[in-house]
């Protein structure tokens, strides 16, 4: 089998040192992006990596780490006592690069008419800014052992954000203190772009990214811009309810998509035809179950995308915290037609009462979103949003993150011992590769829902898995955050919970 790569694999590796990119993130986007442009072809063996790290005149870690990266997302495959080879998986449609180039604006309604459009009843969306919320009151069961989308408060570097804050209160200005741009503060923008492009692999410009109050707003925001009353929205199927809030509240009707170890199906998606207006998805970290969306299935997406002149939304709720590999790269960052709008939050990674959320919008889109932006709520708070500027740009950011990747690995691995030893006998976990929860089935016959209730009474926190579908759920099942608890914490949660089934059993 010829290797297909040679010399003319070279110049598409550039490799700078010092540019504040590790050398692996940079092989791995280079080798990405020769995959995708058919410099190496599918089926295809790429060189060894001792041959390549010769040739770069880098570590032979280096490549390997590249290359773990490109076979965990489905870009390469392992062929036993044969190589490492380009995947064949790779739809032929969807391999081509092309320069990211403007595409029109969509007919969207104007702002004003959108906003009206979008306000929902009291209680219909979630205050919660991403997926894996929990309804009722949130003084009582905001802190209790499995929340969802809980992050460790408890190991918040506090001191060195109320400095922070502090410093930024007793230095407003008056300009500091009047109206802010709809956009949020330029020195924000300028750092979640900078921090999205080396760790989320985003193709962005700060004049690109939009300061919200969390992802819920940020959704809404899409429903707003992107949808007219009655325009179809796919959804994944288990998926995230206040994403089919956000679109429903905007008279959107929503079309179901199944989910498998894959993520969404994309064929079942092309069969509902052009008339589906966007796709909703979460590629990285599927929510509820867990799964990443594969290579393949990810350019598939963003073909069908293209073809019908559709939006994908990409809600990249928790994606920094992965336990098997690497993070993976968004799919954004592979999105050549501009056809994606990004959303992310601060809620996991910091604390959810900072309510800071953010969208990268394609540059077609940005006067519309900033014009919508503005008839919702003008702006963001700016006092948390230069403290957050600082905490990035002076490095807080990026070190509470890698502590932060190393503590929820324990905690995780506290929740996942305490279910092997207490509940093992009615629960089956599914998925724990990444995120701040693991989800689980439940055994034939048991109701999650009342379940759910009955952990209530003890003062346990659960999303029942039941409650993610629109139609009938596929399976019973318990969706359990490990986040906001520590190590004993959890434990101890999962001998109350494996008393609560031995009950039921009994």
């Amino acid at each position: 089998m010829r290797t297909t790569a040679g010399p003319h694999l070279l110049p598409h590796l550039p490799l700078v040192r010092g540019n504040g990119v590790a050398l692996h993130q940079q092989l791995f986007d280079g080798l990405r992006r020769a995959i995708l442009g058919r410099v190496l072809r599918p089926g295809g063996r790429v060189p060894s990596t001792r041959a390549l790290a010769q040739e770069l005149g880098v570590s032979r870690l280096t490549v390997l780490t590249a290359y773990d990266q490109l076979l965990h997302e489905g870009y390469l495959e392992g062929r036993a006592g044969a190589g490492t080879f380009v995947s064949g998986a790779l739809p032929d449609d969807a391999l081509h690069a092309t320069p990211l180039r403007r595409t029109r604006a969509p007919n969207a309604p104007n702002a004003t008419n959108a906003t009206g459009a979008a306000t929902p009843s009291s209680g219909t969306v979630r205050d919660d800014a991403s997926p894996g919320a929990t309804s009722g009151r949130r003084e009582d069961r905001g802190l209790r052992p499995f929340r969802l989308s809980l992050p460790a408060l408890d190991e918040f570097p506090r001191a060195t954000w109320a400095r922070l804050v502090s410093r930024h209160a007793r230095a407003l200005t008056p300009a500091m203190m009047a109206y802010g741009l709809p956009g949020g503060l330029g020195v924000l923008r300028e750092a979640v772009a900078e921090h999205l492009r080396t760790s989320r692999a985003v193709r962005c410009e700060a004049d690109q990214v939009l300061i919200t109050s969390g992802s819920q707003a940020g959704l809404r925001l899409c429903a707003a811009v992107l949808l007219r009353h009655g325009d179809v929205v796919a959804v994944e199927e288990p998926g995230y309810p206040g994403a089919r809030s956000a679109f429903t509240a905007a008279g959107a009707r929503l079309a179901p998509v199944p989910v498998d170890d894959e993520g969404m199906d994309v064929a079942g998606l092309a069969s509902l035809g052009a008339r589906v207006r966007a796709a909703c998805v979460t590629p990285s970290h599927q929510y509820p179950l867990g799964v990443s969306m594969s290579a393949a299935r990810r350019l598939a997406l963003l073909e069908w995308a293209e073809r019908h002149g559709s939006w994908v939304i990409e809600d990249d709720y928790d994606s920094e915290y992965r336990y098997v590999s690497r993070p993976l790269g968004a799919l954004q960052g592979v999105d050549a037609a501009g056809r994606v709008i990004y959303v992310g939050t601060f809620s996991k990674v910091l604390f959810p009462a900072l309510r800071v959320g953010y969208l990268v919008v394609p540059a077609s889109l940005r006067d519309a979103f900033f014009e919508a932006r503005d008839a919702f709520d003008i702006f963001s708070p700016t006092l948390y949003q230069l403290a957050l500027a600082d905490f990035i740009r002076e490095g807080h950011f990026v070190r509470h993150l890698r502590r932060m990747r190393t503590l929820y690995h324990g905690r995780r691995d506290a929740l996942l011992d305490g279910l092997a030893r207490h509940c093992a006998a009615s629960i089956t976990v599914h998925n724990a590769e990444a995120g701040l929860h693991v989800s689980t089935w439940l055994r034939d016959g048991m109701s999650d829902v009342a379940l759910v209730r009955r952990m209530q009474e003890r003062r346990l926190s659960a999303t029942a898995l039941s409650t993610c579908y629109m139609g009938a759920a596929a399976r019973s099942g318990l969706l359990l955050g490990f986040g906001g608890s520590n190590e004993r914490q959890l434990r101890a949660a999962t001998r109350t919970l494996g008393e609560l089934l031995a009950s039921d059993a009994s």
